[in-house]
């Protein structure tokens, strides 16, 4: 992953152009197998894990419900149907699933930039990572504070 020369966070206020894109889509633009059937084609070397792990997610600013996980890509007609919406676990860091999905629920009412990213740093660097933008809500209690007048500039 390579960092953005400015922080995220100051060009949202700042409306600095460039930084991050916002076209984030409702779908993925090709379909394909989204969870290989394989865990690694050549030799493993063993270690403390002799094998795959699950990823473990971890998301800034807020605790979340893990309403629902599963093994293969994600039915979004049939697996919607098996979440846990009377009492989910609330976490901070999930282990998604080898081959497989973790679907979360969380009200959006921190505002700020919040990095949720994978534990294993290399799998960072290799795009395992997003920022979710909470804007302002209506109350003074829902507002990020501006950044300070003599705050540098990246």
């Amino acid at each position: 992953m390579l960092l953005p020369r400015t922080d995220i966070l100051q060009a949202y206020y700042r409306r600095i152009r460039g930084v991050y894109e916002t076209d984030f889509p409702d779908n993925p633009p090709f379909a394909f197998n989204y969870t290989p059937e394989f865990c690694a084609p050549g030799p493993v070397e063993a270690g403390e894990w002799n094998g795959c792990v699950d990823h473990p997610m971890h998301l800034h600013g807020y605790s979340f419900y893990v309403v629902g996980s599963g093994l293969g890509n994600f039915n979004r007609d049939r697996d919607p149907l098996n979440y846990n919406l009377v009492d989910p676990p609330l976490m901070e860091t999930i282990a998604v699933p080898i081959n497989g999905w973790t679907a979360i629920r969380f009200q959006a009412n921190n505002p700020g930039v919040w990095f949720m990213h994978c534990h294993f740093e290399r799998h960072v660097s290799w795009g395992m990572g997003m920022v979710f933008i909470v804007k302002n809500g209506r109350g003074p209690n829902a507002r990020m504070l501006p950044p300070p007048p003599d705050m540098p500039r990246c």
